[in-house]
């Protein structure tokens, strides 16, 4: 399976964006509304300048206190972030996400972000293969 497979399986819910200069309290805000686990940081909703998840959020809430929800994204966001596009295997995805130790990445498509894809939606697809690959295994065993 492919990401553009992954992402048309999940409908078109966009990708949650805040613009740079809003507060990490008001990204909080969005992803408890939202039920999220992390934003993209975009001034035009196109291009990713940064991902703040919940796991940023509260990691420097437990190192440094409230203080920090009243911080600009653009201080505690990743701006290193990693991307993927839309004819990637769900199986290299998935070994990326794994070896970098993070659950959330934007699709990209031309260089504009098209999509965000999670570990639990490239997770879900490889089990919805590997259940059609037991299938078809059982149909030739059983001679169907």
């Amino acid at each position: 399976m492919i990401v553009q497979q992954i992402l048309k399986s999940k409908g078109d819910e966009g990708v949650i964006t805040v613009t740079p200069g809003t507060s990490v309290e008001e990204v909080a805000r969005v992803l408890s509304d939202k039920r999220i686990g992390t934003v993209v940081v975009s001034a035009d909703g196109k291009d990713a300048a940064g991902i703040l998840s919940e796991r940023d959020i509260v990691r420097e809430l437990g190192r440094r206190g409230a203080v920090c929800m009243s911080e600009k994204v653009d201080d505690m966001m990743t701006s290193d972030i990693e991307t993927c596009a839309l004819g990637d295997s769900a199986e290299s995805v998935l070994e990326r996400m794994t070896e970098g130790r993070f659950r959330h990445m934007p699709v990209l498509k031309d260089g504009s972000m098209v999509g965000l894809i999670t570990i639990g939606d490239v997770v879900k697809a490889r089990l919805s293969e590997l259940a059609m690959e037991k299938v078809a295994l059982e149909g030739m065993i059983m001679g169907h």
